[in-house]
């Protein structure tokens, strides 16, 4: 009896032994991406890597930008899984990525992949900017729809645009560098002084304007094209302007936080986000992804959009990100909305 009782202890040591082991490993996954479609991320990649949990902290691109930069001595983030490239590159020029190529990489647009070998960051998806330009609402105000930049600072459209806080907002932000760079450094300002004169409010989340223009709360709304596209789907009485000087854009990303505890299961999320899988369930969210042939047409996607976007320097807005926003926030942020 000693020994069939010894033996069932040592059975039930081993049981436990092999369910510690067989334990989820948890991520800490920082990121940008809209909350609606975090569940399906996480169960998507569940669904062949059951072992490894994720843990999201989800914010808009600014704030999980500031959050990482705070960390930067002490790491709390395993994985960045959606955030600005604009935003990896300025964590890359600080020491903060864990450079590593994915199984699968060459598979990918080169353009959204970084040019370090290995890289440090990998692109997921683009999103593009656009006005969102509501017929019923701006009908009853009297006003003509815009086909530029320089048309949405006539007076007539004064109170009645919102627009992402660069500060919070990846979309924002994109709105701004391209600016800086369609109109030239001094031309840029002179271009958002004259739009700030007819903001009603600058929100913190990109996706915000179209969604309020769409429900008839604003007439205009300057935010990214394929949320535009989206909201028409579902009825709503938009258009959507791709203003004639061109369009900023920015892709979502992916990387490593350098220093993890849990490089193993990191590189396996990784190696997962450049999947075909994985770029499908983006197109989902987005018109353009990282792996071509994976993206389907989408409805009401504005024609001439792909063509409109600037040949975006990338490097200017990440390293010239800190004095853009000092510099925004100084002249405009008293319209911003309460955080």
């Amino acid at each position: 009896m000693k020994h069939m009782t010894t033996k069932i202890t040592s059975l039930v040591v081993g049981a436990l032994m092999a369910t510690t082991a067989a334990a989820e490993t948890e991520l800490t996954v920082y990121t940008a991406v809209e909350a609606e479609d975090l569940a399906r991320y996480a169960e998507t990649f569940n669904a062949s890597h059951p072992d490894i949990k994720i843990n999201w902290v989800r914010d808009s691109t600014g704030i999980i930008t500031a959050k990482l930069l705070a960390e930067r001595d002490n790491p709390q983030a395993d994985v960045v899984w959606g955030l600005a490239a604009t935003s990896l590159l300025l964590l890359k020029s600080e020491g903060m990525l864990e450079a590593y190529a994915p199984a699968g990489v060459g598979e990918l647009d080169p353009k959204f992949v970084d040019t370090g070998t290995p890289p440090a960051w990998v692109g997921m998806d683009a999103w593009v900017a656009a006005v969102c330009y509501n017929t019923i609402e701006s009908e009853k105000l009297g006003l003509t729809p815009p086909t530029s930049w320089e048309d949405l600072t006539d007076p007539m459209y004064a109170g009645h645009i919102i627009m992402p806080n660069p500060n919070s907002s990846g979309t924002g932000f994109l709105d701004v560098s391209s600016w800086l760079q369609i109109f030239g450094e001094e031309g840029g300002w002179e271009y958002m002084d004259a739009l700030h004169e007819n903001i009603a409010r600058y929100t913190h989340s990109g996706s915000a304007p179209c969604k309020l223009a769409a429900s008839g709360e604003i007439p205009i709304g300057i935010s990214f094209a394929f949320r535009g596209a989206k909201s028409k789907a579902e009825g709503a009485p938009l258009d959507i302007i791709v203003p004639s000087e061109g369009v900023g854009w920015d892709m979502e990303a992916t990387a490593i936080i350098a220093g993890t505890a849990n490089l193993e299961a990191a590189q396996t999320l990784v190696d997962f986000t450049v999947t075909k899988e994985a770029n499908e369930m983006y197109n989902t969210g987005y018109a353009v992804v990282a792996y071509p042939g994976v993206a389907k047409p989408v409805e009401y996607f504005p024609e001439g959009l792909l063509e409109a976007m600037i040949d975006n320097d990338f490097e200017f807005a990440a390293n010239n990100r800190a004095a853009i926003l000092k510099e925004w926030q100084s002249r405009y942020d008293g319209k911003s909305d309460a955080k």
